[in-house]
């Protein structure tokens, strides 16, 4: 398997035991942040917003319900 098509496939089950109710630790959102980067070609100066949409990915609706509460 490839690297990146070894990359979505952890994403695809980072996902699924976010969706669970798993806790998804800063380390999972680094490695995804880290994932989003070499998928933009390596180019710097977005590591906010990659860490942003890694955290989206992996906890978004997590992030919500405990912002509600």
């Amino acid at each position: 398997m490839s690297p990146k098509a070894t990359r979505h496939a952890n994403i695809e089950a980072k996902g699924i035991s976010a969706e669970i109710g798993s806790p998804v630790s800063d380390e999972e959102v680094r490695r995804r942040a880290y994932d989003i980067y070499l998928d933009r070609g390596e180019k710097p100066g977005c590591d906010l917003d990659d860490w942003l949409q890694a955290e989206h990915e992996l906890r978004g609706g997590d992030l919500r319900r405990e912002q509600e509460a």
